[in-house]
């Protein structure tokens, strides 16, 4: 390609503002966040918005997620909090007899599929909430993919770095390296095959994915690579309203996805973190930053035991989030010394998050996930439908209730938040970003109820990752004097070099509370951008 005569290093930083409008999309690609606005600006709803926004996703940063996704949604309708459960299960003949020997499901290739569930969101949010034709949502996407986009700079960094894991899964490397690269920062990338199947996708209202051409060569390819995926599984999948769940602290209240996700965990943190005045400390101090990593850790020792496909749990998430349990595992925190509360640290994982606000006061909180960067690396030939590897979620462990089993949904990552206040909106939250994200959620959070922070501070500020293997990873610009103190607790630190994609990526809009406009904050870790008018 033609490059520009300059680099693409960016040595120093670039804050961002936020921005306040009546209608606003914010996401972590520019170019999806104005494929939603396009739909507000044609006076479409925030649902519809959410749409477009979801499908052009799929084109301009196929690296976190595709066609092939998962997702959920929460969204406030004007009146009431809903919430929208579009997780696959797993299919007919995922049972627990194929995986013996193993120790732990495999992350990559067709054993780590589950059934796709983001089409089936689409359908029904805008079933329920849509005013345009549903067709015109696939417009933008369809144009990307089709007419080609330049790739971000982010998206480019991350492209290169899922070769060596997927190059050798089927049909991943025709599909997205096909001239034996990642495509670089501004290159233009054209997809028409997933251009076709978007097409099919909107003509049919879904019908081609789960039950027509499109479910018919997911299961010929599976069957020809020995995977387990059928066109039944695809016409037996159904998304599923639900209540979202949620817990006061302070007076505001963060609402979640009930399980089979992991949202529960953010909030049984800030039910432990509520036990502990931080009144007097500094948002960005030791003192704080431990108190949260320890009620983070013992939320996550719980959820990693009990949290699965709620058909199968063993405890309530109202159990679960029970103040009196709460405060009895608050107990258990040394203020003076890092603990070791037992299994459940968190694997990593790609996701997006968007968030979309219209007028009216309908307010869309939406994540979609293929899981690991690109998901399972299995591309269907021909469809540019990138699968994920959400069944990799599973476990091994025999009895355990997110044992793996046929048409079980798996423990999942992907967790849209929602705020509100004395009963009324407050804002769309998310942060994507695997095991990242619970952990994200309650650190934004507490910054912003516990310290007053705008919400562009409060996803800005330094972050740190609880790691699966014990390790507390910190962003470089955490401060130097909090490091070196948490190091001295006993927590096993590591700091990490910039850019990092471990720390996760937030968009918040948020609501005036008299129903006057909206502040939109986007990360500044990832490509996307807030906008509204």
């Amino acid at each position: 390609m033609d490059t520009p005569p300059f680099s693409f290093d960016f040595p120093y930083a670039s804050p961002r503002l936020p921005i306040f409008a009546r209608n606003v999309v914010a996401t972590s690609q520019h170019l999806a966040a104005t494929a939603g606005l396009r739909m507000l600006a044609k006076g479409g709803s925030a649902a519809d918005a959410a749409i477009a926004t979801a499908i052009a996703l799929t084109i301009v940063e196929p690296t976190m997620n595709g066609i092939g996704s998962d997702a959920f949604c929460i969204l406030w309708d004007g009146e009431k909090l809903v919430g929208l459960n579009a997780s696959g299960r797993a299919p007919a003949l995922m049972t627990r007899a194929r995986f013996e020997g193993r120790d732990k499901m495999p992350g990559e290739g067709w054993d780590s599929v589950s059934v796709p569930g983001c089409v089936s969101l689409w359908v029904e949010l805008h079933r329920k909430y849509g005013k345009l034709p549903f067709a015109d949502l696939f417009e933008p996407a369809i144009r990307y993919a089709h007419d080609g986009y330049r790739v971000s700079w982010m998206v480019a960094q991350q492209w290169a770095r899922t070769i060596p894991r997927l190059k050798d899964q089927p049909g991943w490397a025709t599909a997205f390296i096909p001239n034996g690269r990642a495509p670089l920062p501004g290159e233009l990338w054209k997809f028409p095959a997933q251009a076709e199947t978007l097409r099919k996708i909107a003509e049919s209202g879904g019908e081609a994915y789960y039950r027509g051409e499109l479910a018919q060569k997911m299961e010929a390819f599976a069957i020809e690579c020995g995977g387990t995926l059928r066109a039944s599984d695809l016409a037996a999948h159904q998304a599923d309203w639900v209540d979202p769940i949620g817990l006061a602290y302070h007076g505001t209240s963060l609402h979640e996805i009930p399980p089979n996700g992991q949202g529960i965990a953010a909030c049984m943190a800030l039910g432990i973190l509520e036990n502990f005045d931080l009144t007097g400390f500094a948002p960005d101090g030791p003192e704080v930053a431990h108190l949260r990593i320890e009620a983070m850790k013992l939320a996550f020792a719980d959820i990693h035991r009990h949290v699965a496909d709620p058909r199968f749990m063993e405890v309530t998430p109202a159990q679960l989030l029970d103040k009196a349990y709460l405060k009895s595992r608050a107990r258990l925190i040394n203020a003076r010394k890092a603990g070791c509360f037992g299994p459940g640290i968190p694997k990593l994982g790609g996701t997006v998050y968007l968030g979309t606000a219209d007028e009216s006061g309908m307010m869309v909180s939406l994540i979609q996930s293929n899981y690991a960067g690109f998901g399972s690396g299995v591309v269907v030939p021909g469809t540019g439908i990138a699968l994920q590897n959400r069944a990799s979620g599973f476990s091994l462990q025999p009895g355990h209730p997110n044992e793996v089993a046929p048409g079980k949904r798996p423990f999942h990552t992907i967790i849209p938040a929602f705020i509100t206040k004395d009963g009324k909106p407050l804002a769309t939250f998310g942060l994507m970003g695997g095991g990242m994200q619970p952990q994200g959620h309650m650190q934004v959070f507490s910054r912003i109820v516990d310290f007053g922070q705008n919400p562009q501070t409060a996803i800005d500020a330094p972050r740190w990752r609880v790691h699966e293997n014990g390790e507390l990873w910190l962003e470089p610009h955490m401060p130097v004097a909090t490091a070196d103190a948490l190091a001295a607790l006993g927590h096993n630190v590591v700091k990490t070099a910039w850019p990092s994609f471990d720390f996760g990526s937030s968009q918040i809009i948020w609501r005036y509370p008299d129903g006057g406009p909206y502040l939109g904050a986007s990360e500044s870790r990832r490509d996307g951008a807030a906008v509204g008018f």
